[in-house]
């Protein structure tokens, strides 16, 4: 058997594989959900305990909240190439 007939009885038989991007971004986006809720819950109590300190506590919520969505935009990313 040639490798060009090995070659083409492999692409016959190969598994078509479709649909495992948006699965894969659904796993992908349970972290980032989880941890953006983390971040803004913290942000309250923090605000709650100290009033003087929320243009503070919220920027840092905001920058918390963009680098965990970063993860997120990753997992679509990731999703399209695989």
């Amino acid at each position: 058997m040639s490798l060009s007939n090995v070659a083409t009885t492999l692409a016959e038989n190969a598994p078509t594989v479709k649909g495992y991007g948006a699965i894969g971004y659904g796993l992908a986006a349970i972290g980032p959900g989880i941890g953006v809720g983390i971040v803004v819950g913290k942000a309250i109590e923090g605000i709650a305990r100290q009033p003087e300190l929320q243009g503070t506590i919220r920027t840092n919520m905001f920058l918390g909240i963009a680098f965990t969505e970063a993860l997120a935009l990753i997992g679509l990313v990731a999703g399209f190439i695989f």
